[in-house]
């Protein structure tokens, strides 16, 4: 038995839905090193507000760039997850109430860190009787005040699709809020523990139908055709999502889902030319995107 399958046995994922084969990874996924001034100082910044960043919490490989370009994503609500979705880095569990200073410390944080665009993202509250929406609503409150000029994108849980609790988030006026569809409606129940891919698109449908930009991303290597992609594309224009990121799955560790498949850099760009002719206002295609990826050009 090889050391891999010998983690994927003792692993949550369920036997079919193991791959027995290692994939290696191209040459063209590994991340070129973008050295950040006072790192250290924007560390000491983060845990002197007990903050987290889905940039270290979700291990993701642009953090540097996004940090030297004055875009952070900050994760509210703790960094444990009520869900346990087969792709996701984040602990998942019974988290700690909520912290009624977050929002502050937030702000202060983007102040600090002088940070010209801020991207919001949570954990999912299933715990909590209104999924952490007031706690969402005042944090983004709390930044605008302490800093007027910086810009926000919300990317948001789905709330159970309840519409009253989305509302809180729309009132607090951010600039651009997101709703991740993560894969393809054929996966999507394979893929996401809780999340139906109809509820996501009537997230999305909610907060177009207000006047507020919406956006969405998906991955690619968990399974999916090209055919099920432009038919996602298909479906997010049909709910006036004209923003869409796509990138490449990366296994975080043998507690998720292997990767399917790695997209050539050539079939993003491909994707991507696609995508912009369907209509499309932007999108972002490339093997290391994720959700905040070039979030600041959104905006615009």
């Amino acid at each position: 038995m090889t050391i891999l399958n010998h983690f994927l046995l003792k692993s949550n994922i369920p036997l079919e839905e193991r791959k027995t084969k290692y994939l290696r990874k191209p040459s063209w996924l590994r991340t070129q090193l973008t050295e950040v001034q006072n790192y250290s100082k924007i560390k000491n910044i983060l845990n002197s507000g007990s903050l987290h960043t889905i940039c270290e919490s979700g291990k993701c490989p642009n953090k540097a760039e996004c940090w030297k370009n004055g875009t952070a994503t900050y994760m509210i609500l703790g960094d444990i997850c009520t869900r346990n979705c087969k792709f996701c880095a984040v602990k998942s569990g019974s988290p700690k109430p909520p912290d009624n200073n977050e929002p502050q410390n937030i702000a202060n944080a983007v102040a600090k860190m002088k940070i010209k665009h801020c991207v919001l993202t949570s954990v999912d509250r299933d715990d909590l009787k209104d999924g952490g929406a007031s706690l969402w609503a005042e944090t983004i409150i709390a930044i605008k005040t302490k800093s007027p000029k910086t810009t926000i994108e919300t990317l948001i849980p789905d709330f159970k699709g309840e519409p009253g609790l989305i509302q809180k988030v729309i009132d607090a006026k951010p600039n651009i809020i997101s709703h991740n569809l993560e894969t393809v409606r054929r996966l999507t129940p394979k893929i996401r523990t809780v999340a139906k891919y109809e509820t996501s698109l009537n997230v999305l449908s909610f907060i177009a139908s207000k006047g507020i930009r919406a956006k969405s991303g998906i991955m690619t290597g968990l399974g999916e055709t090209d055919d099920e992609i432009y038919e996602t594309m298909d479906d997010l224009l049909n709910v006036n999502c004209k923003i869409m990121t796509i990138g490449q799955y990366l296994q975080p560790s043998t507690e998720q889902l292997p990767v399917d498949r790695y997209v050539s850099p050539e079939k993003f760009e491909e994707y991507k030319n696609i995508g912009l002719k369907k209509g499309f206002k932007f999108i972002e295609s490339q093997p290391l995107v994720r959700s905040s990826y070039h979030a600041e050009k959104h905006i615009k």
